[in-house]
Formats: C-alpha cells, sequence, structure tokens
C-alpha cells in the first residue's frame, strides 16, 4: 500500500453536496482490479474511478469506472467528475479545450473552456423500441397504466438503460416505483416543465439491485436520452434537465445538440481532496 492522491467531487452542481458526488483516485497506476472493485465498494457511492496512463496516444489519460458491484466501460457523472480531478491534479490537454479520456468504451471527448465540462455522447449501441412485455414490465415498475408511458427506448451506451417518457415533470416527481416489478431492469424516467420553470426536464432513474436504488444524477442516462429525444424531435437542441430533486439534490444537467455531437455538461466541484491508502 501507499498513498495515492484522491479526491471526492461533486458532479452536476456548482453547490456542494448537491449533486452527485464521485471518489477519484487520481494515481491508480500498479493497482488489480480487485483491489479497484473492492475499494469501490468501501466507498459506497455510485461510481469510483481510478485514472491511469493513456494506452492510447490520443488520450490524455485512461480511466476504469467501477460501480461498487462491477465495472463499466462508461459512465456520465465520472467521465466529468475525473476530468475535473484530473485538471485540478495539474494535467494538461494535448488540445487546447479539450481533453481527451480513454475509457472501456474508446475516446471520449470533453470540452473544457475553464468552466463547466461537457463530454460527447458516445453512440448508442442499442437503442430502439422495447417489445410489449418489457412495456407491461415497465408500467408495473413505475406503478402506472401502460397508456401513460407516451414511449419508451433502449439507451444502452455502456449501462443498460431503457428511457421512458412520461407526460410531465410533476408525473415524473410523484412515481413510488415497485422495484421488484422492474426486476433488472434499469429504467430513466424523463418528463417536461411547463414553461417558466428554470428548466426544460425532469429525470429521475433506477437501478434495481444496486446499492444507490436511485441515483442522484446519471450522466450516462441523459446522454442517452438525448439522443432519443432530439432525434425524435421531442426535445429542442439545447435544454436543461433536472434530476436529483426527489433526493434533497439539486443536479443540473445542460445538453446541446452541434452538428452531429451532443455534448452534456455541467459543474463539478471538489469536496474532500487529500491521499489514501492503496
Amino acid at each position: 500500500m501507499r498513498a495515492r492522491p484522491f479526491a471526492q467531487v461533486d458532479v452536476f452542481s456548482a453547490e456542494p453536496y448537491c449533486g452527485n458526488p464521485l471518489a477519484v483516485v487520481v494515481d491508480a497506476e500498479g493497482l488489480s482490479s480487485e483491489t479497484m472493485q473492492h475499494f469501490a465498494n468501501w466507498t459506497n457511492l455510485s461510481e469510483t474511478t481510478f485514472l491511469l496512463p493513456p494506452t492510447d496516444p490520443a488520450a490524455d489519460y485512461r480511466v476504469r469506472i467501477f460501480t461498487g458491484s462491477e465495472e463499466f466501460p462508461f459512465a456520465g457523472h465520472p467521465t466529468l467528475g475525473s476530468a475535473h480531478a484530473w485538471l485540478e491534479a495539474g494535467g494538461v490537454p494535448k488540445q487546447d479545450g479539450v481533453v481527451v479520456q480513454e475509457c472501456g468504451a474508446g475516446l471520449v471527448r470533453i470540452k473544457h473552456d475553464g468552466g463547466w465540462l461537457a463530454f460527447a455522447a458516445p453512440p448508442l449501441t442499442r437503442s430502439g423500441p422495447v417489445d410489449e412485455a418489457t412495456l407491461v414490465q415497465l408500467a408495473a415498475g413505475l406503478r402506472l397504466p401502460e397508456t401513460a408511458l407516451l414511449g419508451a427506448s433502449w439507451l444502452v451506451n455502456g449501462p443498460q438503460w431503457i428511457g421512458v417518457l412520461l407526460e410531465s415533470a410533476a408525473q415524473v416527481l410523484a412515481i413510488e416505483p415497485d422495484l421488484a416489478a422492474m426486476g433488472e431492469l434499469n429504467v430513466g424516467i424523463v418528463g417536461p416543465h411547463a414553461p417558466g420553470a428554470g428548466v426544460d426536464f425532469e429525470v429521475r432513474t433506477f437501478i434495481p439491485g444496486d446499492a444507490m436504488v436511485e441515483d442522484p444524477v446519471t450522466g450516462s442516462f441523459n446522454a442517452g436520452v438525448a439522443q432519443w429525444l432530439i432525434g425524435s424531435g421531442r426535445a429542442p437542441r439545447q435544454y436543461v434537465a433536472a434530476q436529483g430533486t426527489v433526493l434533497g439534490r439539486a443536479g443540473r444537467i445542460h445538453v446541446e445538440a452541434d452538428g452531429e455531437d451532443i455534448w452534456v455538461g455541467g459543474n463539478s466541484v471538489t469536496c474532500i481532496r487529500g491521499s489514501v491508502q492503496l
């Protein structure tokens, strides 16, 4: 064991303790996968990341992303929080204004302009409507009639998300899910706010069986749902989503379609900085 630089970053919030926390081991070189998984389980956060030298010459750093029970090839708030921690630790991007992260899903570009960070949403590896049996299961899990589900789509970009569109933000906030009925489905729900609310959509995500059943703010789901909503004309090319409201958080996800890219970003703030023995 040795002391390694460590940070705990709150992502998708400019105000500490109002977003989604991420543990970052800034120098993870030499750690085994087993040690990473054990530490990620111990942190008891939705994700913990480990920064490593890149293996691709185009990348600035490599990241491995672990939940309490498994490794993900990509996740959104760990991407932004890792880039934030890497920059704060003195990382200098090879390209001005762009950090290139290497992860299990490949290379991810992160816009860096001195303010907030935004990543380019990776392509969906699975998309499209869900089957009737899955719709029935989704309706039961959300305790809603099937007719209340205005749309449902696979949104797989690493995590196996299914997105469900509801009529309104109020309906999203009122959901009390039946997690047993959801089974192993990872479900994100989204509904529009009324004009003048200050944000455009309300988002919630549920991961039955995970240590944190409802995620405070979820970058990967917001990246997937943005591609679905913008691509189908259900959302404008630029919008702001709120997430974590039910949990007492104030996550804000800024989405912008720019040419072929959809950028998903927000603020990050370091809440804990020091070292960890690993």
